[in-house]
């Protein structure tokens, strides 16, 4: 039975319109990159996403405290999607172009996003590239995601999603912060593969719902619909 059957958690990510698609510069992956990789990261949390739509907006909390950098207070975060207009709703590179231009403030620092670029969550050497410069923002549909990390336990991290089926509805916002085989990635998140997964297979590290777990390679195609990299993933300004 999950830790805590009780919480719920909230969606909220809208599809990027089909044009910001097709305009958006592509990343180039570069060309010698580790076989396996993972971003090491802060303290994580819900950053409000078990009580509002917010999770292009945790997802951002997600990626500042990546390598590590700094840990957002759920407060500031809720704070910021609440002012603007984003607690129940938002595309990924709404949140953003937002975040380039007025992100997190704490601590007499600003955190902001960097330029992005499109990620090609297709190809396995673009992906990796990508994520070797850190997490990826990516949009998902959710429904199999939550019943997985549901019967984990929402907040419980080493969950593992594997045999989803194609799902073409964008409606949650997550980040994915590793890669390799899926032995390797439980061992990084100090869990063991539930019977008869191929340790052997590619899978990736994706943050949800204040959660770290692992994600097979075809269960990531069958539900993934956009893809995003700031470079840098954070722009640090004093005062």
């Amino acid at each position: 039975m999950p830790d805590n059957p009780s919480l719920q958690v909230k969606r909220g990510a809208i599809p990027t319109p089909r044009h910001e698609l097709a305009a958006a510069m592509p990343h180039l992956p570069i060309p010698v990159i580790p076989s396996q990789y993972i971003c090491s990261y802060s303290q994580i949390s819900m950053w409000g996403n078990d009580q509002y739509g917010d999770c292009c907006t945790a997802e951002e909390a997600f990626a500042k405290s990546c390598n590590p950098e700094v840990f957002i207070n759920d407060s500031e975060v809720i704070a910021w999607a609440k002012g603007n207009g984003l607690l129940n709703g938002a595309t990924l590179t709404g949140v953003m172009n937002l975040m380039q231009k007025n992100g997190f403030e704490q601590d007499n620092y600003k955190w902001d996003d960097g330029n992005y670029n499109s990620v090609n969550w297709t190809d396995p050497a673009t992906l990796h590239s990508a994520i070797c410069h850190g997490p990826v923002k990516i949009g998902v549909a959710a429904g199999q995601l939550e019943t997985t990390c549901g019967k984990y336990g929402f907040g419980k991290s080493g969950w593992v999603a594997t045999g989803y089926s194609q799902d073409n509805n964008e409606d949650h916002c997550v980040s994915l912060c590793g890669y390799g085989p899926m032995s390797w990635l439980a061992g990084k998140l100090k869990v063991a593969l539930p019977p008869g997964v191929d340790g052997t297979k590619p899978g990736y590290a994706l943050f949800t719902w204040s959660s770290v777990g692992i994600i097979d390679q075809p269960s990531m195609l069958a539900i993934t619909h956009e893809a995003w990299l700031r470079i840098p993933t954070s722009v640090i300004i004093a005062g």
